[in-house]
């Protein structure tokens, strides 16, 4: 019997054991659920500032986790092994929200805030995120998303009441580019109208050469972005050939400054990255 999941904008229709397009939900008698459950790739207590969030508890530490698996398909991927991996291609260690709070809690006397759900794509672990920052709420921990946005309206208000903060990649302003990674410009528009509601949000767009560099795009990004909210910070990041995009050079620093000028004319907030 097949199944839909109602998690993100592809709605994977599942046949029983068959995985989505995230290779990290999968339909399990009848409904589909998260595979990765407390399946942990990666752990590290990290500067605040890497995530990267400049303006929410500045100078803290907070407890990064991330797991396997991504709803979209970027050639250009900076975590492609374990973002564009599935369970049987990667090493995990399983931790139940309550050890993972209790780790949260143990590192508190090094700055550790709480818990970033990062490096993978967090939001197609639906579930874990929500249990742990659930936990972590009711002892007084932060909540981070590190999170591509392409998640549908319904699971994003639901999880809000029990996230701190978020960044949010904002990949492009064209839907030619979001196509190209098997997502929509739309839906992550409305994700970060959304979680602005109600969180702290800073947004990260990737400079690629030839890709997403143009004046006319970042001008269309920059106003739309300062009609949200012009105190949402921008983090205009370098390119550094990765995945399937290794053939391309680095962006260079003048283009990315240049960027940056430009978005500042509509933002009070706009940041530098890999320069």
């Amino acid at each position: 019997m097949k199944a839909s999941c109602d998690i993100c904008p592809h709605r994977c229709a599942l046949e029983e054991g068959q995985l989505g397009v995230c290779k990290a939900r999968s339909n399990q008698g009848g409904a589909v659920l998260s595979d990765s459950y407390g399946l942990v790739t990666a752990i590290s207590l990290d500067p605040i500032e890497k995530k990267p969030l400049f303006q929410f508890h500045p100078g803290s530490m907070i407890l990064s986790v991330g797991s396997y698996g991504c709803n979209l398909h970027c050639s250009f991927c900076q975590n492609y092994r374990i973002s564009m991996s599935d369970a049987n291609h990667v090493d995990t260690v399983y931790f139940s929200p309550e050890d993972l709070i209790e780790k949260a809690v143990e590192l508190q006397s090094e700055g550790n805030i709480g818990i970033a759900f990062t490096y993978n794509e967090p939001l197609i672990g639906y579930e874990y995120v929500r249990d742990c920052a659930s936990l972590a709420k009711k002892r007084g921990l932060k909540t981070v998303v590190v999170t591509n946005g392409y998640i549908n309206e319904d699971p994003l208000r639901d999880l809000m009441p029990v996230i701190d903060a978020l960044n949010i990649d904002l990949k492009s302003f064209t839907e030619a580019f979001y196509r190209r990674c098997g997502g929509s410009l739309e839906e992550v528009k409305r994700s970060i109208r959304i979680a602005s509601e109600s969180a702290h949000v800073e947004v990260t767009t990737l400079i690629i050469p030839g890709e997403n560099d143009t004046e006319e795009e970042m001008h269309n990004l920059a106003s739309w972005l300062a009609g949200v909210d012009e105190e949402i910070p921008l983090h205009i990041s370098r390119f550094f050939p990765s995945y399937r995009m290794s053939d391309i050079a680095a962006t260079d620093v003048a283009s990315v400054y240049r960027l940056a000028d430009i978005a500042r004319d509509y933002l009070k907030y706009v940041y530098t990255g890999n320069c």
